[in-house]
């Protein structure tokens, strides 16, 4: 008898993120997710192998959809505001995805990949959004100094990762307008002071 197929996974990512964030990831289970959707056990287990899988692709998917929004806000900046644009990603994820914001920003990446079930191609998936905004940060850097060596990418990391998570994500003040002027404020004059000057190169001996 062939395994029952699921037609639509985002219902079942769905009621897992919402048990995720309200409950703790160990509420996610197969059985309390089927309860919560009428999907069957057989149909979940098809399309998501393992419980671990399920919850990693529950924290994949708001990943991407983080990612996702964080590039389309850069489009159409440049220097600074590009950056700045960037930094608010969270503020606007929040207020168009408030169950994935908390998934993404509650959910450790590494907790998830300490879990022995996962299979390859999830381990692999879950490394792409760090990838993505390692990315970012370099062709940020690049734009505005023309490098990015690991000293530029720091001053990104600062204000793409530092400052959102001190003012925004810590502090749960993703919709406080004055918060997100701070966080402006913060970037800018981190950018303000800039990579410190790149070390000159040895000179090659051609004898």
């Amino acid at each position: 008898m062939p395994r029952p197929r699921m037609h639509d996974p985002d219902t079942v990512l769905d009621a897992a993120e919402a048990l995720a964030t309200r409950s703790g990831p160990a509420a996610v289970t197969i059985r309390a997710v089927a309860a919560a959707t009428g999907v069957s056990n057989g149909a979940i287990y098809h399309t998501f192998a393992s419980r671990a899988e399920l919850l990693a692709r529950t924290w994949i998917r708001a990943a991407e959809r983080f990612i996702s929004l964080q590039a389309d806000l850069v489009q159409g900046h440049t220097g600074d505001e590009a950056v700045i644009a960037a930094a608010e990603a969270p503020a606007d994820f929040a207020h168009r995805f408030p169950l994935s914001t908390k998934m993404f920003f509650t959910v450790r990446r590494e907790d998830l990949l300490d879990d022995e079930d996962l299979s390859d191609p999830v381990r692999e998936a879950l490394d792409v959004p760090q990838r993505a905004l390692i990315a970012l940060m370099k062709r940020l850097a690049r734009e505005l100094w023309g490098r990015a060596d690991g000293a530029a990418v720091d001053v990104l990391t600062i204000c793409l990762v530092d400052l959102p998570t001190a003012i925004l994500i810590e502090r749960d003040r993703f919709a406080a307008p004055l918060a997100r002027e701070q966080l402006r404020a913060a970037v800018r004059a981190v950018l303000a002071v800039g990579p410190p000057p790149q070390k000159p190169q040895p000179a090659k001996d051609n004898r």
